[in-house]
């Protein structure tokens, strides 16, 4: 910070102490949440065919199962060459690389596919809310080529309102809503799938 004193430029140092005493006494009045009516937000769709029409805008993949024992054999035709698979869940056996807490997460640089398992789908944007609860290493989702998520169809709600109130109750442990594969659209104004994470996203509808 600088001041200019009779002409002659002087500069004033504020240390942390100063600075953060500064912000205290400065603070902008506490304005109150606003109130939202979430009924005004309710619809009357189809919430599997409208979550499944937008999981597919939003560039990811979706399969139903009658039964959840076809999983395996529906993920080994979808992706033919994973070899080193990491499964999260005790419906799939086709892990071959297995990983703790204790796992160093470099070491899952090289990973083909991860299979995670979905607490619930959120209708009006595809995306599904995940947890560490059910992967322990929290880059996996990130660092996977491809990335398979196992969600029950009953576990649908109709918008991020309904999402937000369902994990206000948890314990705040890491959670991430995912939309589809890793994308950016700011390369030359043009869509590019796969650009920071995972190329693929396949939701497997039980």
């Amino acid at each position: 910070m600088e001041t200019l004193i009779n002409g002659i430029k002087t500069e004033i140092k504020m240390g942390r102490a100063s600075i953060l005493k500064s912000i205290k006494e400065n603070k902008p009045a506490f304005i109150s949440i606003p109130e939202i009516d979430i009924d005004f937000f309710k619809e009357e769709i189809d919430f599997l065919e409208t979550f499944k029409i937008n999981v597919e805008l939003v560039g990811g993949n979706i399969t139903e199962l009658s039964e959840l024992k076809h999983l395996n054999t529906e993920i080994k035709n979808k992706y033919p060459k994973a070899k080193r698979i990491v499964s999260d869940i005790s419906a799939s056996n086709l892990g071959t690389v297995s990983i703790t807490k204790e796992t160093d997460p470099h070491t899952l640089e090289n990973v083909d596919l991860a299979i995670i398992k979905a607490e619930f789908g959120i209708v009006e944007n595809g995306s599904v809310w995940i947890s560490e609860d059910y992967f322990p290493i929290r880059i996996l989702p990130f660092i996977t080529n491809d990335l398979v998520i196992i969600l029950s169809k009953k576990e649908l709600c109709l918008h991020m309102h309904d999402a937000y109130k369902i994990i206000s109750d948890r314990e705040r442990t890491f959670g991430l809503f995912i939309s589809g594969p890793s994308k950016t659209a700011d390369i030359e104004q043009c869509l590019v799938i796969g650009a920071q994470g995972a190329m693929s996203l396949t939701i497997f509808l039980v």
